[in-house]
């Protein structure tokens, strides 16, 4: 990539100097993140990963006589009912097969089908309700029509749209260490690339990176689809994306969650890029206006004990008269950070719920603070906090959809008070 001309351009290595504490964090208690119930649903519905195109089949044709049994109590329309939730699930598994042979997106085809049968079935189970109360077959049969034709619509534009409309969000950040002089720092951050294969998505993004030309680059965790975490394939296509990533004073990166980022194998990926994986440790980079950043690295445990004493001990080592930046995969540490001298928390892990409803955000966030810190800046004391909506899809039986919560980068220009 190009090196920009900004106010901050370096004309040599930027200083930086590393710093570890010689405290030990509290130990660490194994797999808190699998242990939520989120996490076991996902693994629970991800089981049909497994099976072929006739046991798919056999299984949509048994739910599809649930339907047919449920509206028979009706005494009429039945078989019409059955055919239309028949056909728009058989729509649902031609448009999974195809994101895959079109390149745009990859995983198991049976988790999916799953998952987006629910509310389908649920449909069957209205419409017959309502067809019961009211009296009549048609009335049924016609909002069991728009239901339908409904999920086709949001299933379309959530699968072949949403997840490629690469967002770039700008906000300005003024440190409080930093004087009224000090030039502007472009910083970008991205998460959560949750890479399963090379898609325009990837593509797009490196473009748009290198269109911005960021003066400092961070990563915050998360950089294989939880369906791919072991893959080759996979590992070598998120390779290639970071190796093209610089910026004048660096690009720096943290571990996401344990399941995502397993701790024996991810660190490998950064082998032989430009990339410093910061892990319990803050870089301290001096910039050419004489102004200080510190950019506190952590891993991502999801045991907020631990996390926290990690935190504080990073905090003493850290230079007061510095900007300081956490690098942390996920908001669950905001209550703790609030109360320190923490300029700008980068993180992600929610997606932004990755499904969202108007007028009500987030479904899910997979974070123990739930849906208070869901997405986008929060500003509490003298910390801003940006929940970032991540780039890529989650893996497993997450939805391979995104609703009205497209991907996004955050450039960040921070300039002095």
């Amino acid at each position: 990539m190009r090196v920009p001309n900004t106010a901050h351009k370096v004309n040599s290595p930027p200083k930086v100097s590393y710093h570890s504490s010689s405290k030990t964090r509290i130990p660490t208690e194994v797999g808190v993140l699998e242990e939520r119930w989120l996490h076991k649903i996902f693994l629970a519905t991800h089981i049909p990963a497994t099976w072929n195109f006739w046991k798919l089949g056999f299984g949509l044709i048994a739910v599809t006589f649930i339907a047919w049994r449920f509206w028979r109590l009706l005494k009429a329309g039945a078989a019409l009912a059955a055919s239309i939730y028949f056909f728009f699930s058989v729509t649902d598994w031609l448009l999974l097969r195809w994101l895959i042979s079109s390149g745009r997106s990859f995983g198991p085809i049976g988790p999916q089908l799953l998952v987006k049968n629910i509310p389908r079935l649920g449909a069957v189970f209205v419409a017959g309700l309502v067809a019961w109360l009211l009296g009549s077959t048609g009335v049924g049969l016609g909002l069991l029509l728009i239901f339908q034709l409904f999920g086709s619509a949001v299933y379309w534009w959530g699968m072949l749209h949403e997840p490629f409309a690469l967002n770039v969000t700008r906000r300005d950040i003024r440190p409080a260490a930093w004087s009224s002089t000090s030039s502007p720092l472009r910083l970008l951050h991205l998460s959560d690339l949750h890479v399963e294969r090379l898609t325009r998505r990837e593509v797009h993004l490196l473009e748009t990176i290198e269109q911005l030309q960021a003066d400092l680059i961070v990563i915050t965790g998360d950089y294989l689809n939880l369906s791919y975490v072991d893959d080759p394939v996979a590992r070598q296509d998120v390779r290639k994306i970071l190796t093209k990533l610089d910026a004048p004073y660096g690009v720096y990166a943290t571990l996401g969650s344990p399941p995502v980022d397993p701790r024996n194998t991810t660190p490998s990926l950064f082998d032989g890029t430009k990339i410093r994986l910061l892990r319990d440790e803050v870089a301290v980079i001096q910039l050419a206006d004489g102004q200080k950043l510190s950019l506190i690295g952590m891993d991502c445990e999801h045991d907020l004990r631990s996390d926290a004493s990690a935190l504080e001990n990073l905090l003493e080592i850290a230079p007061d008269d510095s900007a300081r930046v956490l690098l942390y995969h996920s908001p669950e540490l905001m209550p703790i950070v609030k109360n320190y001298d923490i300029d700008l928390y980068l993180c992600g892990h929610t997606h932004g719920g990755q499904i969202r409803m108007p007028g009500y955000g987030a479904l899910l966030t997979s974070s123990v603070t739930g849906k208070q810190y869901e997405m986008g800046p929060y500003t509490e004391q003298n910390t801003t906090l940006y929940v970032s909506r991540g780039i890529g899809l989650e893996g497993l039986s997450a939805p391979r959809m995104r609703l009205l919560c497209p991907p996004e980068i955050i450039l960040f220009t921070l300039a002095g008070a």
